[in-house]
C-alpha cells in the first residue's frame, strides 16, 4: 500500500525534480507549495504530495 501523504526533500537539483516528477507519475498530487531553506551550502526543496483513494465506481 501506497503511503496517502509524502514530504520530499533534498538539495535544490534535477535529481529532486525527479524524484517529485516521479511521484506525480505515480498518482500523487501536489499540496501546498514547495519550502525552500538555505543549509549554508545547497538551497534545500520540500514538496508535499498527497494521493488521494481512488473509489470504486462498480
Amino acid at each position: 500500500m501506497k503511503q496517502r501523504y509524502r514530504f520530499i526533500t533534498g538539495k535544490d537539483d534535477d535529481q529532486f525534480c525527479l524524484r517529485v516528477s516521479k511521484a506525480l507519475e505515480e498518482g500523487y498530487e501536489l499540496h501546498g507549495s514547495p519550502a525552500l531553506t538555505f543549509n549554508g551550502t545547497d538551497v534545500v526543496c520540500g514538496q508535499a504530495v498527497v494521493l488521494f483513494e481512488q473509489k470504486n465506481t462498480k
